[in-house]
């Protein structure tokens, strides 16, 4: 879900950005920043202190040992901020400042391709150690063509409270006319750049340009068909994830009715001593 969550956070953010600016009282980046925290946060180890006990980390602590060998990293920066104190506000300002430096994904792909270090800090089953994740960092790449303006103080830092993901938004993602037409600019860019040095035996028909025409109604059913496709997928991801909650849940609720009914039994037992008691008191008055 968390998956399917990041590619429309994506698309969302690249959207709005066709309209307006993208800053902290954004509500599409702070659903990205959410889920973003909330993956790099899966399934994370926690740290065993010397008298065996642990504590839990953030994933600022992965970050800041992965991402080092990141050429002009901020993470310096970011631990000598003087209004950022705890990990969890680090891990925040780092992913608006990686944004605003255009460099997530490079902060991304680098922290992934350390195996090592990932393998130390996640447990099996972690988003970060799947496909997805290889994936998710290709994904960021598109967060490059825009222009964020964030401030390093606001309440967005604070680390005392967690990371909540919107759901609703991604029910139903449509993508605006403005983002589809410059999506479609762009492969018509990459094709044209990528047939120059083909040989004149294999250029094609040239392209058509016309928005009435049957090739662009096709690619845009196709493109609609393959937005629907996802999701369709999280839908069913949610749905699961829902149902694992929910048979949770009744487990946890049969749990706590047997721990009900056994503290009245006991509470039965015990008043039926206390009244025992209070019987042999007086017949002994």
């Amino acid at each position: 879900v968390l998956y399917f969550c990041s590619r429309f956070s994506v698309k969302t953010l690249i959207d709005r950005s066709c309209f307006e600016t993208i800053d902290d009282t954004s509500p599409e980046f702070n659903n990205f920043a959410a889920i973003l925290e909330q993956i790099l946060s899966h399934r994370l180890k926690g740290q065993i202190t010397w008298f065996g006990y642990e504590s839990p980390r953030s994933f600022w602590d992965y970050i800041r040992v992965a991402c080092r060998k990141v050429s002009h990293n901020c993470i310096c920066s970011i631990e000598n901020m003087e209004n950022v104190g705890s990990s969890r506000a680090k891990g925040r300002a780092w992913i608006r400042v990686a944004l605003m430096e255009k460099h997530l994904s490079e902060y991304i792909s680098t922290a992934l391709r350390d195996y090592k270090t990932t393998r130390r800090f996640y447990e099996d089953g972690a988003i970060v150690l799947g496909e997805e994740a290889n994936m998710l960092a290709g994904m960021l790449l598109g967060l490059n063509a825009i222009d964020f303006s964030f401030c390093l103080k606001g309440e967005g830092l604070d680390g005392s409270f967690p990371a909540v993901i919107d759901y609703t938004p991604y029910l139903k993602f449509t993508q605006s006319s403005d983002s589809i037409s410059s999506d479609e600019e762009e492969l018509r860019t990459l094709g044209s750049s990528g047939s120059e040095g083909s040989t004149p035996e294999n250029i094609g028909p040239p392209f058509i340009t016309d928005e009435n025409s049957w090739y662009n109604k096709c690619k845009r059913v196709e493109q609609k068909y393959r937005l629907a496709l996802e999701q369709k997928g999280y839908l069913e991801e949610l749905v699961r994830l829902r149902e694992n909650q929910l048979s949770e849940s009744v487990s946890q609720n049969k749990l706590l009715l047997q721990t009900i009914e056994d503290m009245d039994l006991a509470h039965k037992m015990e008043k039926e001593q206390l009244e025992y008691i209070i019987v042999e008191l007086q017949d002994q008055l």
